[in-house]
């Protein structure tokens, strides 16, 4: 939040480890994507996000998975509990909830899959319109953790072929509509069966029904089939301390735990920024959208 007041922040482009300073002003931002697994400690500034005129969604991960798998996610009933919190305050269209990523090991397999999130809709009818899902993706960095911790701590896990994913897809699907929530798939359209849609995590169309006002801004992922609009993401990796076993944006946990306890809140970035790295000038990273007066606005991801 102090970011916002300030009118700025600093991250590291993970490209070259070079430092960037990027405009957080309002005349500068079309909207904020919020991207977590645990809104809590954020809950009581979201008002003045709003009330300082940023139009904001919510993507919002609840699986409800094991400790094994997720070792310091809050639970899920509190995790529900915010997220209807945020609703009620600030409305249904604000919330997307994401059951993302979907792993199958022996502690989730498909069955489990079906009555967890057949549990977690039914809680959360009502509070968001959407569910994203997406079947996890093996990075090299996500093999090596999960080789580690299922020998750890004896659990089988396996990559299903892409008919068990879109079959299981069509299920949740189904269930998901029961509760007067639609389905979307995350960047990976060859999943997509009846009653699912393809994902856009950072929808301008969302956010300008939010924002009461057209919000232009053209189609463009950041990696392939993403079906998200132009935005810029201002999270860092090797940042989040929640030990999810299946990410691909922590590589090093022990870094990852170092660096959150290095935060400094009053800080311009979320840990400290090496001496070494360059700052280009305050906009000359800024994204183009696509508006009227071609001016600099960006949507913001922050995760």
């Amino acid at each position: 939040m102090n970011r916002l007041r300030a009118g700025f922040c600093k991250m590291v482009n993970p490209y070259n480890g070079k430092g960037i300073r990027i405009s957080l002003k309002i005349e500068n931002v079309d909207g904020i994507i919020f991207w977590t697994k645990n809104v809590g400690p954020f809950l009581k500034y979201l008002s003045e996000v709003k009330h300082r005129g940023f139009p904001f969604l919510l993507q919002y991960t609840i699986n409800g998975y094991p400790r094994t798998l997720e070792q310091a996610v809050v639970d899920a009933p509190k995790a529900v509990d915010y997220l209807k919190k945020v609703a009620d305050e600030f409305g249904p269209r604000v919330c997307i909830w994401r059951y993302d990523t979907i792993v199958n090991t022996s502690l989730t397999p498909r069955e489990f899959h079906i009555n967890n999130f057949t549990r977690l809709a039914k809680a959360l009818e009502g509070a968001t319109d959407e569910v994203v899902i997406s079947f996890a993706y093996f990075y090299q960095k996500t093999l090596r953790n999960m080789k580690i911790i299922s020998t750890i701590s004896g659990f089988t896990w396996s990559d299903p072929d892409d008919e068990w994913k879109r079959c299981l897809a069509a299920e949740l699907a189904q269930v998901a509509a029961a509760y007067q929530i639609r389905l979307s798939i995350c960047s990976q359209p060859k999943f997509l069966a009846l009653g699912c849609a393809e994902a856009r995590c950072v929808d301008a169309v969302r956010l300008s029904d939010v924002a009461g006002r057209l919000i232009k801004a053209r189609l463009k992922g950041n990696r392939n089939n993403c079906g998200c609009y132009e935005s810029r993401d201002i999270g860092e990796y090797d940042t989040c301390p929640h030990g999810c076993i299946y990410c691909y944006a922590v590589q090093n946990r022990e870094l990852a735990k170092s660096r959150y306890r290095q935060h400094d809140p009053t800080s311009e970035s979320l840990f400290p920024i090496p001496r070494n790295g360059k700052e280009p000038s305050i906009y000359s990273k800024q994204l183009d959208l696509l508006n009227d007066t071609n001016e600099k606005n960006d949507l913001f991801v922050i995760k």
